[in-house]
């Protein structure tokens, strides 16, 4: 289908005031994304060449998640008179003409590309109008999709249903799309004779079906159409996406030792043949090269990772960091915008900020770059081979050339050569005896108190 342009409309204009959240309800994450941000990314996965976004009036914060999402244009529905009067606000969108219209909404995050393809497939098929939909066992609150002899001919809201209409199964998802050439004219058509007086896009079945054009109905997964309303429904969504996360990395070769207690980003990319232990959290931004091994309760933002690298147990890297092949991280270990070159090792309680590591560097225990001196940040530079000791505070900004040693305890404020030896810290005294008598003026002060 590629030879057929694609408008997605994504309706963001809720409330969701059961929410209770200053936060706009679309913005709430799942897997470390804005709901919003997924129903765009599963448009543009799906083939969108055109991505409109509806959203409610003082929604700013939305239109800039939406456009850095991938919306090009963004249109505010001031007055809430239901589904098809948001979508006919992108009207300007949709007279340009596509072959397929899509309208999703901000708040189902978990609707996969493949189900949206299915749906284009009936559009050029020669289907009007497809509506998604999912069988359930439990139906009571959704709308039902009505078919006769594969049609579909009405979508009936349960107040307004039969009795026998209630008994169907078959619900209505709200995902829509409709053939370029009727979107208008249909959408036009809606009227809101109805208790509410809003303009319901279900309404488009009938009129098409009225009109002799050819609606059908596409069935997904019941769990792909989530909606979010509260925190409850945002915490089931959480949970299925992330059993699908699992499965999916699980599936390419990747080893997770206890699975349901590793969390993924939504642009988590794990190569195979990672290992990745108990209690890991990847957040949004994170690569992690075959070989590598992710070790226990680690935490990973905006990383990089190497082929064959190790980090961690109880390590964190943050947004910047970049291990080379390699390179290990150990335990209650921090790099924020640091690249540590192949071979390298930051072994255990070091933070390393605002700094290169060159390879085969050792980073000794309790060491820190000081990055930051409450104005500006500043880089810290460590050579190939270099040998940091224990304990040491680099004063950025500061280079440590190839090979050169730091001394244990050493606070470096000066460049160190290649090959040189910095020493940084008070000359020790020791005087012999000083303990005991010492301790002997206390115990007699103390007698005589």
């Amino acid at each position: 289908m590629t030879d057929r342009s694609f408008l997605a409309i994504v309706l963001a204009a809720g409330e969701g005031t059961r929410m209770r959240s200053r936060l706009p309800k679309v913005l709430h994450e799942v897997g470390a994304r804005p709901m919003v941000a997924h129903a765009i990314a599963c448009a543009r996965a799906a083939g969108a060449t055109a991505c409109a976004a509806v959203i409610g009036p003082n929604a700013e914060a939305v239109a800039k998640v939406a456009e850095k999402a991938g919306v090009e244009e963004v249109f505010v529905q001031t007055d809430r008179l239901g589904t098809a009067h948001a979508v006919l606000q992108a009207k300007p969108a949709i007279a340009r003409g596509a072959d397929d219209v899509v309208v999703l909404y901000g708040d189902t995050p978990l609707v996969a590309p493949a189900t949206i393809d299915r749906v284009r497939a009936e559009l050029a098929a020669g289907a009007d109008v497809v509506v998604l939909g999912f069988h359930s066992p439990a139906p009571t609150g959704y709308g039902r999709l009505l078919t006769e002899g594969g049609r579909l001919v009405a979508i009936r809201e349960e107040k307004d249903a039969s009795e026998a209409e209630r008994a169907v199964d078959f619900c209505n998802s709200g995902i829509m799309a409709l053939s370029g050439r009727h979107a208008l004219s249909i959408l036009e058509a809606i009227g809101n004779a109805n208790a509410k007086s809003e303009y319901y896009l279900t309404d488009a079945v009938e009129i098409a079906h009225g009109r002799g054009l050819v609606a059908v109905a596409v069935a997904g997964e019941e769990e792909e159409f989530l909606g979010v309303n509260d925190r409850v429904q945002l915490a089931t969504c959480e949970r299925v996406f992330q059993a699908r996360r699992r499965a999916e990395v699980l599936a390419s070769g990747v080893t997770l030792i206890a699975p349901d207690t590793v969390f993924f980003a939504a642009d988590t990319v794990i190569e195979p043949d990672v290992t990745i232990e108990p209690n890991v959290v990847f957040g949004p931004g994170v690569r992690v090269a075959s070989g590598a091994r992710i070790r226990g309760f680690s935490h990973l933002e905006g990383a990089s990772v190497g082929e064959g690298a190790t980090v961690g147990p109880f390590a964190r890297l943050r947004p910047g960091a970049e291990l080379g092949r390699d390179v290990h991280v150990g335990n209650f270990v921090e790099i924020k915008n640091g690249k540590v070159a192949a071979g390298a090792k930051v072994n255990h309680l070091t933070y390393i900020g605002d700094a290169t590591i060159g390879e085969k560097a050792n980073i000794g225990a309790g060491t820190i770059t000081c990055n930051y001196d409450g104005f500006g940040k500043y880089l810290t530079e460590i050579g190939a081979g270099a040998f940091v000791g224990s304990n040491s505070s680099l004063v950025a900004p500061v280079k440590i050339g190839d090979g050169a040693y730091v001394g244990s305890g050493s606070v470096v404020t000066k460049d160190v050569p290649a090959d040189g030896l910095a020493v940084a810290r008070g000359r020790q005294t020791t005087i012999d005896g000083w303990a005991a008598s010492f301790r002997a003026k206390m115990a007699r002060a103390r007698a005589k108190s």
